[in-house]
């Protein structure tokens, strides 16, 4: 592990599964924490069986892409947490970490013993992050939460998808976001939140525990929708790809596909107007502001469609670049890795040769760590319990025989 990362030194117990808490440890492994991922034995992390597509290591593990989309840089343990001795051994390990993340039901680690509150007092450095889908206060507290509920529930899809046609019927239904938004966005506060915490601790010499809930999380990250309705009174709808409070911001058809135009402020609006030949539509006093261009989007829009499908996306693309215009092309996912932007940015990369995206944190001085893949189920079990824990091969083969470890 490189000293010279951020976290080298830190060590985290990774109790959390399928996406925002092992966004979590991720992010904190990328950082040069020493990461241990506490899974069940058989089957491990839900998402493991989470596919296809799998990649198939040379000695025949199988891990989908899925999995390896969050838990690249962690050590795996197979630990049965049903079972008083593998609780037992939990505790041992949380004894020794600066940073929990678990991501049970709200007070389900209470039952089992491990809660904040009982390893706080063999642990008093302890930083405990919890992540449920509604915190552990409230009316829904024990409820349980997937992404795509919370999506829905805090206002995000309502704000997605095809806006109503003149008619006022909507173009097809609400849509969610095409990644589980709302469990990365509470992946990154909560990591945050970690962060935070660890300099407090700096000073106070004392841990705390941190109630992150994916509802509270898709709720403040509304952002200027929240506000816009907050202010206004009024909630706002769907606008497909157009923007609430920019006009023109939003996709336009060419005569071949689509290009994105992103005009964000006035000056741009006259460059924009005769980059297609319409020097006119940016004097003319319903568009010559932005608070104007809002008020009267649907006059506007039409106006700048029919030259917009004149040529295709890539002429426009480059005279638009060559007028100083903020726009850009609509890229799948394999084109988007050809970009030559992104590959002089190292976004794509392999670690033993695991496919991933690389973390996007770029930092002057630290590094970043990619030393270890996603691990194999279990694969560091009995690397972590000699080293940590002391245990020798008889009793790691009586635990293994008890079914407390595998």
């Amino acid at each position: 592990m490189s000293d010279s990362a951020p976290l080298a030194g830190i060590r985290v117990l990774d109790l959390s599964r399928v996406l925002a808490g092992p966004w979590v440890g991720q992010t904190l492994a990328d950082l040069g924490a020493d990461v241990i991922k506490v899974e069940r034995p058989g089957s491990g992390d839900d998402t493991r069986a989470w596919g296809p597509p799998f990649f198939e290591s040379p000695e025949g593990d199988s891990r989908s892409a899925y999995f390896l989309a969050a838990n690249r840089g962690k050590r795996s343990i197979c630990v049965n947490l049903a079972h008083p001795e593998g609780q037992a051994l939990v505790r041992r390990l949380a004894a020794g970490v600066d940073i929990l993340v678990e991501n049970y039901k709200a007070g389900d680690m209470d039952k089992r013993g491990l809660g904040y509150a009982e390893l706080s007092e063999e642990n008093p450095g302890l930083i405990y992050c919890s992540i449920t889908g509604f915190g552990q206060t409230g009316p829904l507290r024990d409820k349980p939460g997937y992404d795509f509920m919370i999506q829905g529930m805090a206002g995000l899809m309502s704000i997605t998808g095809e806006r109503p046609s003149t008619g006022g019927a909507p173009d097809g239904g609400p849509q969610k976001v095409g990644v589980a938004l709302a469990d990365v966005l509470t992946g990154l506060y909560s990591t945050i939140a970690i962060l935070a915490a660890l300099n407090e601790r700096q000073g106070s010499g004392r841990g705390q525990a941190i109630d992150m809930s994916l509802l509270d999380v898709q709720v403040a990250a509304l952002a200027n929708q929240a506000t816009n309705y907050l202010v206004s009174g009024v909630a706002p709808g769907r606008l497909g790809n157009a923007h609430p409070n920019i006009v023109p911001y939003q996709t336009f058809a060419t005569a071949d596909g689509h290009v994105i135009v992103a005009v964000g402020n006035d000056a741009q609006f006259v460059r924009f107007c005769e980059a297609i030949g319409k020097p006119d539509l940016a004097s003319d006093p319903r568009f010559a502001d932005n608070a104007s261009r809002v008020a009267n989007r649907t006059t506007l829009v039409p106006l700048l469609e029919e030259p917009l499908a004149s040529r295709g996306s890539a002429e426009w693309l480059a005279v638009f670049e060559s007028n100083g215009v903020p726009a850009g092309p609509i890229n799948r996912i394999d084109e988007v890795f050809a970009e030559p932007q992104v590959a002089a940015r190292g976004l794509q990369r392999e670690i033993d040769g695991v496919p991933g995206v690389a973390n996007p944190i770029r930092y002057s001085r630290s590094e970043l760590v990619y030393e270890r893949p996603p691990p194999a189920l279990g694969g560091q079990t009995r690397e972590v319990l000699e080293a940590t824990l002391g245990l020798d091969d008889a009793e790691i083969a009586r635990l293994v025989d008890a079914g407390v470890i595998a």
